[in-house]
C-alpha cells in the first residue's frame, strides 16, 4: 500500500514538471514571435514620391453634337412640266449655278415667241396712235378739229404706250419662265438621289426634285448644361466678353482626339425647361469635306482660358468616406495627410484645387504600404509624368 501510494505521488510531481516545462517553452517562444513581429513593424516601407506638377493648363468642357450644313435647299422646280433630262450625277458636288434638272422648254418657247409677237404688235399700234396724237396737236392750234377728237387722239396715244409696257412685261415673264425649265444650284454643295427621272411631270413649287447642302464650312449644334452656362456666363462677365467667337475642339466618333477647331458663333435666347440645356453654335471650316451633315461630333469648349495649377496622378489619391487625401513626405521621411480638393483631368492628370502647395512631394506608389499618417518611409523620387505613364502601362 504504502509503495503504491508513492508511485501515484511521483507521477504527480512528473506532470507538474512537464507541464510547467512546455508553459515555459509556449512563453518563449511568444516573446521571440512578438520580437520580429515589432521588427517587421517598425521596417519603413519603400514608397515613390513625386514633386506636385506646376505647369499652365487650358480646360475644356466636353459636349456632344451633331454637324449641319449651313445651306440646306430643297430643290423644287418654278414651272410645271416633263422632265427632259438629269443634268447632274448624284451624289456629286456641284457649283452654284450648276444645272440640274431640264424641264422640257418647248411650250414656254412657244410663250416666249407669241408674247414676242404680242409686243411688236402693240409697238406698231403705239406708233402710229403718236402719229396722229402729234397730228392732232398742229390741227388744234389752227381749230382744224374739235376738242372732243383732240382728246381722243391722246387717250389712243397713252393707251398704245400702255400696251407696249404690258406686252413688255408679258415678254419678261415668258423669258423668265423659259430660263426655269433649266433648274440650277442655288448654292454650291453636294446633291441628294434625283427624286424624279426624265418623262416624269413636275408641278411648280410642289415637287421634290433633289436635296442640295453646303459643304465649307458647317455648323455643329450642341447642348450646353445649365450649370456650364452659368459658369460661362460668369466668366464672360469678368473678362468683358461675350460667348461669340470662343474656341471650341471638335472631334468626330473615330478620332480620340480633337483635331478641328472651331468659334462659336450663336447662342439660343432660352434655356429649355424640360432639359436644362442651352442650344449653341459652332461654326468651323470642312475643306476636305470630311464633315458630313448629322454625324455625331464630341465638341470642347473653351473653359476659363490658361491658368497655372498644380497637377498630381491619380494614383495618389485616396479616399475617406466623403474626402480625398493624399500623403506627402513630411519631416524625417515620414508620410503626412493632406486632404485635397481635386478638378478634372488635363492631360492625364488631376487638377488640385486646394490643399498642396508647389514643392511637395506626394507618394504615387506604396500608398498601400502607410497605415497611419507619421508613419515613417523609404522615399524613391520619381516624376509625376512617370507616375502618370505607369498609370496607363497599368490600365492598358
Amino acid at each position: 500500500m504504502q509503495i503504491s501510494g508513492t508511485r501515484r505521488r511521483l507521477s504527480k510531481i512528473s506532470y507538474v514538471l512537464g507541464t510547467t516545462s512546455a508553459l515555459a517553452l509556449l512563453l518563449s517562444g511568444c516573446r521571440g514571435g512578438g520580437a520580429s513581429t515589432t521588427a517587421a513593424a517598425t521596417a519603413a516601407p519603400d514608397v515613390s514620391v513625386a514633386t506636385v506638377k506646376s505647369t499652365q493648363v487650358h480646360e475644356w468642357d466636353e459636349f456632344n453634337g451633331r454637324v449641319s450644313a449651313i445651306g440646306t435647299v430643297e430643290i423644287r422646280p418654278r414651272v410645271s412640266g416633263y422632265v427632259q433630262r438629269v443634268a447632274y450625277t448624284e451624289g456629286d458636288e456641284v457649283k452654284q449655278g450648276d444645272i440640274l434638272f431640264v424641264i422640257d422648254p418647248r411650250p414656254y418657247q412657244d410663250a416666249l415667241d407669241s408674247a414676242t409677237a404680242q409686243l411688236a404688235h402693240a409697238k406698231a399700234t403705239a406708233q402710229l396712235a403718236q402719229l396722229q396724237y402729234k397730228r392732232a396737236q398742229i390741227l388744234m392750234q389752227s381749230a382744224a378739229i374739235s376738242h372732243e377728237e383732240f382728246e381722243a387722239r391722246r387717250a389712243d396715244y397713252d393707251q398704245g404706250s400702255a400696251d407696249v409696257q404690258t406686252a413688255l412685261a408679258a415678254v419678261a415673264t415668258a423669258k423668265l419662265n423659259l430660263s426655269f425649265t433649266e433648274i440650277r444650284a442655288p448654292i454650291s454643295g453636294r446633291t441628294s438621289r434625283a427624286m424624279l427621272t426624265a418623262g416624269n411631270l413636275a408641278q411648280a413649287d410642289q415637287t421634290l426634285l433633289t436635296m442640295l447642302v453646303s459643304q465649307d464650312p458647317v455648323y455643329v449644334y450642341f447642348d450646353c448644361d445649365e450649370q456650364s452656362f452659368l459658369r460661362y456666363s460668369s466668366l464672360m462677365r469678368q473678362q468683358g466678353r461675350t460667348a461669340q467667337g470662343s474656341p471650341v475642339r471638335v472631334g468626330l466618333a473615330n478620332e480620340a482626339e480633337y483635331p478641328h477647331l472651331g468659334t462659336v458663333d450663336f447662342l439660343d435666347n432660352q434655356v429649355d425647361p424640360t432639359t436644362g440645356t442651352l442650344r449653341a453654335r459652332a461654326i468651323l471650316p470642312n475643306p476636305t469635306h470630311q464633315f458630313t451633315p448629322g454625324l455625331f461630333a464630341r465638341v470642347e469648349l473653351d473653359d476659363r482660358g490658361q491658368y497655372k495649377a498644380l497637377l498630381i496622378s491619380d494614383r495618389a489619391v485616396l479616399t475617406d468616406q466623403d474626402r480625398k487625401y493624399v500623403y506627402v513626405l513630411g519631416p524625417n521621411n515620414t508620410a503626412m495627410r493632406k486632404d485635397v480638393q481635386l478638378g478634372r483631368i488635363v492631360n492625364g492628370l488631376r487638377v488640385v484645387e486646394s490643399g498642396l502647395a508647389e514643392g511637395d512631394k506626394v507618394v504615387v506608389d506604396g500608398t498601400q504600404k502607410i497605415f497611419f499618417p507619421g508613419a515613417s518611409v523609404q522615399p524613391h523620387d520619381v516624376t509625376m509624368d512617370a507616375a502618370l505613364s505607369d498609370t496607363q502601362t497599368a490600365m492598358n
